[in-house]
């Protein structure tokens, strides 16, 4: 396992060569990231491929002045949503225990696993992207409500952010900015 691909030396990209992410490759990042844990088995993020240029047309109306470039150039660009029924499939992905009745009605619960699932989720998208070769750029600049109504309009599914995917053109990234040490971020208790 190349460490150093997925996090040392993997930078966030701002623009992408104009070449294709094949559907098979689509497929194949998602066969990767629902194997990575999430509470209770509840796999609640939805991820959203963007790629047509209509559906990138909608993307641009909902994201930051920013970021408009990036996702312009990009091929794909993954909306990482929250599925607010995901205890739906509960009965089909935990099927020892009673689940659904765990979360069905209970709005702050419901809201506590997907503030902590479906980020994680998204995370594991990005590390099995750079694991196939992607280039990733993951960002939070674009206006919720606007894209939630666009993309969403049954109020199901909510945008948590969104990710460019591609072949990242080495010219585009930033000079690399530090990270806190071992002993600013961490502690052995």
């Amino acid at each position: 396992m190349d460490l150093a691909a997925l996090f040392g030396s993997a930078r966030t990209f701002n623009a992408y060569e104009e070449r294709p992410v094949p559907e098979a490759q689509l497929h194949q990042l998602y066969d990767q990231l629902k194997w990575g844990p999430t509470a209770a088995n509840s796999c609640p993020a939805r991820f959203v491929f963007v790629t047509s240029e209509q559906a990138r047309a909608r993307l641009l109306g909902c994201v930051n002045p920013g970021n408009t470039a990036r996702v312009e150039s990009a091929p794909v660009t993954v909306i990482i949503a929250a599925d607010t029924r995901f205890f739906d499939q509960m009965p089909r992905l935990f099927p020892s225990r009673d689940f659904k009745s765990v979360f069905e009605g209970k709005d702050a619960v419901i809201a506590d696993l997907l503030a902590r699932n479906v980020p994680l989720q998204g995370a594991y998208m990005i590390i099995a992207a750079r694991a196939l070769g992607l280039d990733c750029g993951p960002m939070s600049g674009f206006d919720a409500a606007a894209l939630n109504a666009e993309f969403f309009p049954d109020g199901l599914w909510q945008a948590n952010f969104i990710c460019t995917l591609g072949f990242g053109r080495k010219d585009s990234v930033h000079p690399r900015n530090p990270r806190l040490s071992f002993d600013e971020a961490c502690r052995i208790v």
